[in-house]
């Protein structure tokens, strides 16, 4: 077995002090997305025990009025990547375009989307339990051909 030369040594003690460094910026300054240095507070924090939990959807309307749901079995998209994008796709609805392009890659013979939009669904709590009572607000819409 070889002995690490000084060089070596200094090599691995600098690559670990920033790595520590970057830990520790990421913890003072970063957010989520800079993983893996980031401060991951979501998984930290929690939610008031009476704030309402939200379930985001995406959901389109085809050219017959029928609600088709556009989750990962129809359009390939996650869930998450559509949450992670929220603020994006209120920004420029017409992002959504993207959705409705997969679903119709995935769906040829299906009736054309006129809408599509995202819908979060807030289930009310109460005492950190759900009360089977429930909202739904439309976060993002965007109109085919609108």
């Amino acid at each position: 077995m070889e002995t690490l030369t000084a060089r070596g040594r200094a090599v691995r003690v600098g690559v670990t002090l920033l790595g520590l460094a970057l830990l520790l910026l990421g913890t003072v300054r970063g957010t989520d997305d800079h993983f893996p240095f980031g401060p991951f507070r979501m998984y930290s924090t929690s939610d008031p025990p009476n704030a309402p939990a939200p379930d985001t959807r995406v959901e389109g309307v085809d050219r017959t009025g029928t609600v088709v749901p556009l989750g990962q079995d129809a359009t390939g998209i996650r869930r998450a990547e559509i949450e992670g994008q929220q603020d994006r796709y209120a920004a420029d609805p017409s992002m959504l375009r993207t959705v409705a392009d997969a679903y119709a890659e995935r769906h040829p013979g299906a009736p054309a989307l006129v809408e599509v939009r995202i819908v979060v669904r807030w289930f009310d709590i109460q005492g950190g339990r759900p009360t089977g009572k429930w909202t739904d607000e439309t976060a993002v819409r965007w109109e085919i051909g609108g």
